[in-house]
């Protein structure tokens, strides 16, 4: 029996996958994409900080998918099971297969709660929560909101994870609510991070610092959560010293902040897609898969070694619609991805260190510094996340409009 074929079959309906449909469909009305998603819901990851930050309310950062959808596409409302690129076909969740001319993929990636002993079966209770989580953002203002004294955790497991920066976005806006209602002073709050330093890019971590310091916070490097007692209110920690041997300590706490540990979704890390990390295997500049040139993927299940965070997708997705649409002309990608990713720290309520970079480390700033110097915490950077960044995503980013996005074409590459 014949399978169902398009043109073009997109894997995953969040911010990578429909923001590269609009950015496709923009350049080529007449295009045949299919979109494979299951969920009913779409969600703006980024905004479930300020949920357990106590600034954006729960139900602003969702909305229905069919409302997200670009009416040019077929939905396909089903997950992906598994790739048969050598026959240039998908098997569904129900068994059944799809076959493609070429393929996107941006399925995401998995938050395995499972990574840390005794954590998924406390989340939400016993004072263990996570902003990784729709469910649980608003659980973590409830637990700010109520603590008066005691000792509370945050950790950040070993990288890469989604958006670096989110384990102390969410310490930090705790942190000034309980300054602001003055029992700071009552709280220990300590930050157990599995990398060796508080941010990878060196120009942010003075602006980081100052706040460690000002909010009496504990850093607590090369430590790895690896088990969690709920009832007990104990966590236990991997501590790997500087000469590299590994001991572990346990700590009670009042409250903790988890960041899960994140890997290849498992169909992606089992497919001939995937790299020896599980990571869809792609050129870091073109986003075309390294041994099939009809396959393109970005988003966090991609290889690229930058940021995974909303706005590296912002970036990624037009370029793979320009490179993707080359190839389908018998032409070579000349526009080139160089890692750009964004990650507003909130430092305090109304203020924001903006760090913006790119491959390597490199700073990439959208503004010109004597309007916003991303290293320091700035109300403008605020101003941008609280009130622009939202309309931006769902009104801008997922209907293709490419603001501060359009690509960066490579001359050099065949024309």
């Amino acid at each position: 029996m014949a399978i169902r074929t398009h043109d073009i079959v997109i894997i995953g309906g969040g911010a990578a996958g429909i923001g590269t449909a609009s950015s496709l469909l923009k350049r080529n009305s007449e295009l045949d994409i299919a979109i494979v998603e299951p969920n009913e819901d779409h969600y703006y990851q980024p905004g479930w900080t300020m949920v357990g930050g106590g600034v954006f309310k729960p139900e602003q950062t969702v909305r229905k998918m069919a409302g997200l959808m670009p009416k040019a596409a077929t939905w396909i409302k089903a997950g992906c099971q598994s790739f048969q690129p050598e026959q240039n076909t998908i098997t569904l969740s129900d068994g059944s297969q799809i076959g493609y001319k070429y393929l996107v993929a941006a399925p995401g990636l998995k938050l395995d709660w499972d990574g840390v002993e005794g954590l998924f079966e406390t989340l939400g209770s016993n004072g263990v929560t996570s902003n990784y989580r729709f469910d649980l953002a608003p659980y973590t203002w409830k637990l700010v909101s109520e603590l008066k004294s005691g000792r509370a955790l945050f950790t950040q497991p070993p990288m890469p994870i989604k958006c670096a920066g989110a384990p102390q976005k969410a310490m930090y806006l705790a942190c000034d609510a309980w300054r602001r209602r003055g029992v700071l002073k009552d709280i220990e709050v300590e930050f157990h991070n599995a990398g060796g330093v508080l941010f990878g890019v060196q120009e942010y971590v003075p602006a980081l610092m100052s706040y460690v310091e000002k909010y009496g916070i504990d850093l607590c490097l090369s430590e790895k959560l690896v088990a969690v007692d709920g009832p007990a209110k104990r966590a236990v920690f991997e501590v790997t010293g500087k000469d590299g041997k590994v001991s572990r300590t346990e700590r009670d706490f009042d409250m903790m902040h988890v960041t899960p540990p994140q890997t290849a979704l498992n169909f992606v890390a089992a497919s001939p897609l995937a790299n020896d990390a599980g990571w869809i295997d792609i050129d870091p500049e073109t986003l075309r898969h390294t041994r099939y040139e009809n396959v393109f993927a970005l988003g966090d299940a991609g290889s690229t070694p930058n940021a995974k965070t909303a706005a590296a997708v912002r970036k990624q997705a037009p370029i793979v619609a320009h490179n993707l649409l080359r190839v389908m002309q018998g032409l070579e990608p000349n526009a080139h991805y160089d890692g750009y990713g964004s990650c507003p720290l909130t430092v305090e309520r109304g203020k924001i260190v903006l760090a913006e970079f790119g491959y390597g480390g490199k700073l990439q700033p959208t503004m010109p510094t004597w309007m916003l110097d991303g290293t320091k915490p700035t109300r403008l950077a605020w101003f941008l996340k609280e009130r622009m960044l939202p309309g931006i995503y769902f009104e801008m980013m997922l209907s293709g409009n490419e603001l501060f996005a359009k690509p960066d074409l490579n001359l050099d590459k065949a024309a």
